[in-house]
């Protein structure tokens, strides 16, 4: 079982109980600051896929929430001493195949057979090509950009490691595992919201 595997079995274990923690004490009546915060979030994360995808956006916060909440705790787990699984191709392409499933998914589903094919078609029957490329090109772009840049963050700490073991990898790793790492999460969900957005597009 490859490194990548056990660690993304841990990150899920953590995310489910972490899930379960924060929802058993949900009153309706009299909501604490924790559920508070909850829907705070919730409503955030609604209207950010209504601003960006149009009136269907909400449809998939649940999605992109999840997979948001995975690869950031995913590219933030180095603090912890763990290897993080997004520096892995197999599963930075994983991720980028869900989403290439979900944006040409979402756009057969609302335009059907037809108008998702005329899509292609958009803004005009010449860039036929270019668009088809693009299925290929997008989910290409989002594994590769996340597998990069974790991976680069990832040799860099281990070689900072090497050379000063002490305290000099601290600071480095406060941006390279958190900050790069959380930047990276939000890269990843806003390219396949935008994506989802054009595909679900309603013409003009």
């Amino acid at each position: 079982v490859a490194e990548s595997v056990v660690v993304t079995w841990i990150v899920m274990a953590a995310l489910i109980a972490l899930a379960l923690a924060l929802t058993c004490r949900l009153s309706v009546d009299r909501p604490g600051k924790v559920q508070c915060a909850l829907e705070w979030a919730v409503e955030f994360l609604n209207g950010f896929t209504k601003n960006n995808m149009g009136p269907h956006g909400p449809d998939f916060a649940p999605y992109l929430g999840t997979i948001a909440l995975y690869i950031l705790l995913c590219n933030i787990i180095g603090i912890f001493g763990l290897v993080p699984p997004t520096k892995d191709l197999n599963v930075t392409a994983a991720l980028a195949i869900m989403s290439a499933v979900l944006i040409y998914g979402a756009q057969f589903r609302y335009h059907g057979l037809r108008g998702g094919l005329k899509k292609f078609m958009e803004p005009m029957p010449l860039l036929l090509p270019i668009n088809l490329m693009e299925v290929v090109i997008r989910p290409l772009a989002l594994c590769m950009r996340l597998f990069g840049n974790i991976l680069g963050a990832f040799i860099i700490m281990e070689l900072i490691k090497m050379m000063a073991p002490a305290v000099v990898p601290v600071p480095f790793s406060i941006y390279f595992d958190l900050f790069d790492g959380g930047i990276q999460a939000v890269v990843f969900v806003f390219l396949t919201a935008l994506f989802v957005g054009e595909g679900i597009k309603e013409e003009e």
